[in-house]
């Protein structure tokens, strides 16, 4: 299968979303470097419906949200592709607000899914999805498996 046709435009997303049937999840985030952590997430996000939309920051983003010098260490197009890749993963699509939010509402999910790190009154599209009868599903983290600290090991050992 080729991969670059889950990567979809918003448009694209929400002309997929209206065509599904059964419970679509949504979740987000920067994906800069995949590890365990992310792929339980996606996993666990995509075994809570039929399909699984993942909203991706884009560079311009993830620069404004503070991550630190030189991330996201993959582009945008790089963390996309490699998302688009995965199993879970249905489709990807880009946004370049600070949140989701706007995102969530085009595409209107049943399931809201981040990690339990998020508290729920910081879960961007939260109040909208459960005010149509979908929940917000917050998955534990895998202790030690984060980007951040990814990077710190490899600097300290070079």
């Amino acid at each position: 299968m080729d991969t670059a046709v889950k990567r979809m435009t918003r448009s694209e997303a929400r002309a997929w979303r209206e065509a599904q049937r059964g419970p679509i999840v949504f979740t987000n985030g920067v994906f800069d470097l995949l590890h365990p952590g992310h792929v339980t997430l996606l996993e666990t996000a995509r075994a809570l419906g039929n399909a699984l939309i993942v909203g991706l920051n884009t560079d311009v983003s993830v620069r404004r949200l503070g991550k630190g010098s030189g991330r996201p260490v993959n582009g945008e197009d790089a963390r996309a592709r490699v998302l688009a890749a995965l199993a879970a993963v249905d489709v990807v699509v880009l946004f370049d607000e600070d949140t989701p939010h706007d995102l969530i509402v085009e595409l209107a999910p049943d399931v809201l899914v981040k990690g339990a790190d998020y508290p729920r009154e910081r879960i961007a599209g939260a109040d909208f999805v459960e005010s149509r009868g979908g929940r917000v599903v917050r998955v534990p983290i895998l202790p030690g498996q984060s980007t951040t600290q990814l990077l710190e090991r490899v600097r300290a050992s070079s």
